[in-house]
């Protein structure tokens, strides 16, 4: 991976929706080649997914999500690979990382409420048997997702009066 790769990445973490015109502009090479390094570093499995950010706060949606610490016995031959890709196959997980810290996997969950996120913990984290324990924490307000800022604040909108 070179230069001209790492600045594709960077551009396209900054806004999925640039095309290759658009990062072939921005870098100064042709389309086609932009067209070809964007389709290689997907082949290649860098480039995983595009996807959107949506502020949820900024319309009537009522999905509830959670952060979920699970402390877990990593499996011998597997270590903790295979309950991490057991836990990963459940539809409600929007996100699962290997942590370092007093719990080893943190989960980010979705659910349509709280009692759905509690049965999931209840029902199908912890009946693992890897699982030890678990920690439950609710999102309440996200204030930054992914580098974008969901609020906008009233400083925002203002215009400033010192010279």
């Amino acid at each position: 991976m070179d230069r001209i790769d790492r600045d594709i990445l960077a551009i396209l973490e900054a806004d999925s929706r640039s095309g290759a015109s658009k990062v072939a502009a921005m870098l100064g090479i042709e389309e086609g080649e932009a067209a070809q390094r964007i389709a290689r570093l997907e082949a290649e499995g860098i480039i995983v997914k595009y996807t959107a950010i949506v502020n949820e706060d900024a319309f009537d949606e009522d999905n509830v999500e959670a952060l979920i610490e699970v402390k877990v016995t990593p499996r011998r031959g597997s270590g903790f690979d295979a309950i991490a890709c057991e836990i990963a196959a459940h539809d409600e997980v929007q996100n699962l990382y290997l942590m370092s810290g007093a719990y080893d996997l943190a989960v980010i969950v979705r659910g349509r409420s709280l009692r759905s996120i509690s049965r999931f913990v209840s029902e199908r984290i912890s009946t693992y048997d890897s699982v030890l324990s678990t920690a439950t924490h609710f999102i309440l307000k996200k204030y930054k997702v992914e580098g974008a800022l969901m609020t906008r604040s009233e400083a925002e909108g203002r215009l400033s009066v010192q010279p």
